[in-house]
């Protein structure tokens, strides 16, 4: 199977990675110091311990050299314990890196270099992002490659992202969501989960992020909130089963 690849216009990918960078800041910003300990859907991480790994994928779009370190130490983690995904492994290292620092230490880190990662995600040139990672990625229960490209214009833009929904369901509050943001991430997830499956299917996604798609003429009918379907198909909690979403989950 070829690796995948991303399906963003260039363009369109670096102006959603500034938008939801700035986005995520206005939520640190926001949050008061009992949200920042208020648990996640994420096992073993309150708010404060997700946005240290936000923080720590902002670090590593903005450096080259910075993300060859942290890839080495989360390989050497994961080659060290056979149960440890490369992925984990990265993630927990990022939150141990800097489990002493203060919400208001990640808030201002974080707003200081989105700018310097955007610009790192624009500076990689096209045979690089034309590789093909050295990771296989579990999706789905298999394993599947990904191009840097896929990586850098769109994982690292959909990860934040979910974060940020998740933070919102662990305050109780609504996200800011909008068309010409939220709606293009939404859009491009819906692509890419009808494609996964290939089935017919009418899917309805309401909210200012929504809209309507179809495939073929003889699958069901689905109608739910635009970014409860994008958590389901994270497999985080939703109002709808992975099960009814055509079984099939997308990486963020």
């Amino acid at each position: 199977m070829n690796p995948r690849k991303s399906a963003l216009d260039r363009a369109v990918a670096l102006r959603l990675a500034a938008t939801e960078y700035q986005r995520c800041t206005e939520v640190f910003r926001a949050l008061t110091p009992a949200q920042w300990q208020a648990p996640t859907c994420c096992p073993g991480w309150d708010i404060r311990q997700m946005a240290a790994h936000m923080q720590g994928m902002v670090e590593m779009a903005a450096s080259i050299r910075e993300s060859f370190r942290q890839q080495r130490k989360a390989a050497k983690i994961s080659a060290g314990d056979g149960g440890t995904t490369h992925l984990d492994a990265l993630t927990g290292l990022q939150v141990e890196e800097r489990s002493t620092w203060t919400p208001q230490q990640i808030t201002d880190r974080y707003a200081a270099r989105a700018g310097a990662a955007v610009a790192g995600r624009r500076r990689t040139p096209p045979f690089v992002r034309s590789r093909t990672m050295p990771q296989l990625q579990d999706v789905n229960g298999a394993q599947e490659r990904w191009t840097f490209g896929y990586l850098i214009d769109v994982i690292l833009t959909r990860d934040p992202w979910m974060h940020r929904l998740d933070i919102a369901a662990a305050t109780g509050t609504e996200p800011r969501l909008t068309a010409d943001h939220d709606g293009v991430i939404v859009a491009d997830v819906v692509a890419e989960w009808a494609s996964r499956h290939g089935k017919d299917f009418t899917l309805t996604l309401t909210g200012p992020a929504g809209g309507t798609w179809r495939q073929g003429g003889n699958g069901p009918g689905l109608t739910l909130d635009a970014a409860d379907f994008c958590r389901a198909t994270a497999r985080r909690p939703a109002s709808v089963t992975l099960d009814q979403l055509m079984n099939t989950e997308v990486p963020y």
